[in-house]
């Protein structure tokens, strides 16, 4: 009898484990794969993005900036590039950074350069590390897969899947057919 009384209280209990194992599976199933798991902080923002529901089921081009660079005028182009493919599932996402010691310390300063100056739509993410032991996790991840950004403007693309397809370095602008032409791939 004191065994039937034990499973009496014991089998809710081993009900409510299960069900809280179920519950939790979907959740872990529909988990980002790739670097773009996780969140950040948006610019000049208390707001935070989850980067998962940002990019899910898009093409995704990740952009370390630099607001005092010789390549800063690369916004125009990427802006541009945004635009052109924004309405078929892309997108892009820039990352702020100092790590080449090219970005205001200011964040006001850095987005006044991205909106004002530049017009950005695209999620711009708060400034952070894009190289070294203080990478963020997103960089750091890219990092392993393609190799570290060489300087500001580097450019990733990752796939609607979370897979990093390419890597392009600084002097490769937004508008260059190896960019436009690896994006329309993977969009299609």
């Amino acid at each position: 009898m004191k065994h039937i009384l034990k499973l009496k209280y014991l089998i809710p209990s081993m009900v409510a484990v299960a069900a809280s194992f179920l519950w939790v599976t979907p959740t872990y199933a529909n988990s980002c794969e790739g670097p773009l798991n996780g969140e950040q902080r948006m610019l000049r923002s208390d707001n935070v993005a989850n980067l998962c529901e940002l990019t899910k089921g898009k093409v995704t081009l990740v952009v370390n900036t630099a607001s005092q660079c010789g390549f800063t005028g690369q916004f125009e182009g990427l802006e541009a590039l945004y635009q052109e493919y924004k309405d078929q599932g892309f997108t892009i996402v820039g990352f702020p950074s100092n790590s080449f010691r090219q970005e205001h310390a200011d964040e006001e300063a850095v987005a006044e350069v991205c909106f004002a100056n530049f017009g950005v739509t695209f999620p711009m993410m708060a400034t952070s590390d894009v190289t070294g032991r203080r990478a963020n996790p997103v960089f750091a991840r890219l990092t392993q897969e393609k190799g570290p950004p060489a300087w500001n403007f580097h450019k990733y693309l990752v796939g609607a899947n979370g897979e990093v397809l390419d890597a392009f370095p600084s002097n490769v602008a937004p508008n260059d057919s190896r960019i436009k032409t690896r994006i329309e791939s993977a969009l299609n």
